[in-house]
């Protein structure tokens, strides 16, 4: 998934993308799928929220899901158990979350590489069409939002406030906490924002777009 610099039209095909999230790993399981010493998850649900050949963005990159298996978790062995980042059996057991009557699935993981949003968010070589998709990419997020037009009051805010903690940008813009982070999460999918240790800051490529408004 990573590569040549992402264009504007990627970067509109990257919105719309399907990320099987359900799977949350822990940074700790994540750096390990990355360096490739673990390559299984334990999941129990009613029914399988994954499917092989989908990908999930995880702090360590891009991973990926290449295979899915209902098992029987009496037959999950130790070394299956170190596949999964635990050292013991029963350590997968007391991680599964749901009731006993739900299957238990183990997913098989690989490392796909960085972060997209990464180079994504350090291109500042904006064309016309680059920011025509930018700001049709903003559109659909204002058109889907109950209370209307977001986006661009949220950049400029980030722009003038960088490193304010969360909760002071909601309350600056009447949201709620969790809100705000779900917004700026879109916004950061899009290339425009970066996390920072305390609050946010404009990407590269989300100053850019704003100077070339």
């Amino acid at each position: 998934m990573e590569g040549d610099q992402p264009t504007g039209r990627q970067e509109y095909a990257h919105d719309r993308s399907e990320r099987h999230s359900a799977v949350m790993l822990t940074r700790v399981v994540a750096e390990g799928v990355a360096r490739g010493d673990i390559t299984l998850a334990f999941r129990r649900w009613a029914t399988s929220r994954v499917s092989p050949g989908g990908t999930f963005l995880s702090v360590a990159g891009v991973i990926v899901i290449d295979a899915v298996e209902r098992v029987d978790p009496a037959t999950i062995t130790t070394e299956e158990a170190h596949a999964a980042g635990a050292r013991h059996v029963e350590d997968v057991l007391a991680a599964l979350r749901g009731t006993s009557r739900d299957p238990v699935f183990r997913i098989t993981l690989s490392y796909g590489g960085p972060d997209p949003r990464h180079a994504m968010a350090a291109d500042t070589d904006l064309g016309a069409d680059d920011v025509a998709h930018i700001g049709a990419a903003l559109d659909r997020l204002d058109g889907r939002a109950a209370r209307g037009p977001w986006t661009r009051e949220t950049l400029r805010l980030i722009e003038g406030n960088p490193g304010t903690r969360a909760v002071d940008l909601a309350a600056s813009l009447g949201v709620e906490k969790d809100t705000l982070k779900r917004d700026i999460r879109k916004l950061k999918d899009l290339g425009l924002t970066l996390s920072l240790d305390t609050g946010y800051t404009l990407s590269p490529r989300g100053a850019a777009w704003l100077r070339a408004l």
